[in-house]
């Protein structure tokens, strides 16, 4: 080989190896997070966290709404539930002998109770009306409808009741409330009636 063409080739492989030798390594450049992005990404994880506890407290505010009106409802139909019980109580009859006017003891017990819910109630006020059968002149009747309705007042005066609280009125043989000519018929209708006149709305259990 000639003197030429062989510095040229040692002068070609070293600008070949001297090329490879000044050739860099890429770097690898890690990606660097948006900061505006990481922000919205933590306003939306908030207001999800958020909305999460509104909806919680309307639910739990809708169950104890729901919880109040029902404790409602039951206290008012409890109280609907007592005021007809203290109603039928106050409304049994007694009833008299034949031509009597004396509290039988078998109806003390009834007055009893009345004096307990006039007590329980002291804004209650109350009618007694006075009946008989049908045997006996309007005029007798009418007295003795009157005596049967001011014995009961005062049996309930006896027992602590103020006699302003309470009414009196005969009906005599008028309101007879079982028809018929006999016995049977007769000892239903001697009897005093109770009713509220005053003071009757809630009514308490004594």
């Amino acid at each position: 080989m000639k003197p030429v063409s062989l510095l040229f080739v040692i002068g070609l492989g070293a600008a070949v190896v001297a090329a490879g030798c000044g050739k860099k390594t890429p770097q690898t450049i890690a990606p660097v997070a948006n900061a505006d992005s990481a922000a919205a990404a933590e306003r939306a994880r908030a207001d999800s966290a958020a909305a999460a506890q509104a909806e919680a407290d309307r639910r739990a505010r809708e169950e104890a709404e729901r919880v109040a009106r029902q404790r409602e409802a039951d206290s008012l139909a409890a109280l609907g539930r007592n005021t007809e019980a203290v109603r039928s109580t106050l409304a049994s009859m007694i009833h008299f002998d034949y031509d009597k006017s004396n509290i039988r003891s078998d109806d003390a017990g009834t007055l009893d109770q009345k004096v307990a819910i006039l007590q329980a109630n002291p804004e209650l006020r109350i009618r007694i009306g006075g009946h008989c059968d049908e045997r006996g002149s309007d005029e007798y009747n009418l007295a003795l409808g009157n005596r049967r309705a001011q014995a009961a007042k005062q049996y309930l005066v006896s027992h602590g009741i103020d006699g302003s609280r309470i009414e009196t009125q005969s009906w005599g043989e008028e309101r007879p409330l079982v028809d018929g000519h006999d016995e049977t018929a007769w000892s239903q209708n001697r009897r005093d009636e109770f009713e509220i006149i005053g003071g009757g709305d809630n009514l308490h259990q004594p």
